[in-house]
């Protein structure tokens, strides 16, 4: 029987570094979802924004937005995604969350901090990928700005195969730079020989910056098979492992990759 992962993107404005707001919006959008889904993904920092006060908003691992994740993905029986400001041992963190239906959690911690808006002079670099299972499935997930760089996303070669299935990018991406926001997301897909997604807020932030959204499912041959301009939407979408698994046969491109080490 052929593995489907089935997928829903939410594609939101969000209140400017207000929790409370946020969370009650995004709560009534999922409980809104008729289909059945497996993983929920909301953009980058869902809470508050893409803001540079950690020190005013940060959460720890037991914080309120972790504590409404477990409800949430409890509730609904999904796993839920999406990152938030975390403060940990004096360090704040741009952490992506990988919330389970059973209350466990994993997270990743953004590696490629942006510097162009100050986020590497407020928040502290992650060093270590995170690759989730789902019903067979392997999970690439990173957040935004990572997405430039695809040497952290490069597949690397593990017992004869491929290390993941389908990455997942959760984005505050503006608009003035969404042409590379697509591009670069069909590269990943295409490269890597997998699913590529990309959730992206949509409308002006707090520094008055317009996010177009431009929220993306890509397959392994880079196609697009949704994508979202301007609007606010809730998307849900099933994906084919057997899509993967044809594509890499009949063009095994991925066997003569290189081996490299990522420090």
């Amino acid at each position: 029987m052929d593995s489907t992962l089935t997928l829903t993107l939410i594609q939101t404005k969000l209140h400017w570094e207000d929790n409370a707001a946020n969370l009650q919006m995004i709560e009534e959008k999922i409980l809104s979802i008729k289909e059945k889904t497996e993983i929920v993904i909301l953009p980058e920092m869902f809470s508050t924004g893409f803001s540079m006060q950690p020190e005013k908003l940060a959460e720890g691992m037991d914080g309120h937005t972790i504590q409404w994740m477990k409800k949430i993905a409890a509730a609904k029986k999904i796993i839920l995604t999406g990152s938030l400001i975390i403060e940990e041992e004096g360090n704040y963190y741009n952490r992506l969350i990988w919330m389970l239906p059973n209350g466990e959690m994993g997270h990743y911690d953004k590696r490629h901090l942006f510097a162009y808006a100050g986020e590497d002079k407020h928040y502290t670099e992650g060093n270590k990928r995170l690759i989730a299972s789902v019903k067979g499935w392997k999970i690439n997930l990173l957040v935004c700005y990572d997405l430039r760089f695809p040497v952290w996303s490069r597949q690397q070669l593990q017992d004869g195969g491929k290390e993941y299935d389908l990455l997942i990018y959760v984005a505050n991406w503006p608009d003035r730079r969404r042409h590379a926001w697509t591009i670069l997301l069909q590269a990943r897909a295409i490269e890597n020989q997998c699913y590529a997604v990309g959730v992206n807020r949509v409308g002006h932030d707090g520094n008055n910056n317009y996010h177009t959204g431009d929220s993306l499912v890509a397959d392994p041959l880079g196609e697009v098979l949704y994508q979202k301009k301007d609007e606010e939407d809730i998307f849900t979408i099933t994906l084919e492992k057997s899509r993967i698994e044809s594509i890499r046969e009949k063009l095994p491109f991925w066997k003569d990759g290189d081996t490299f080490t990522i420090q």
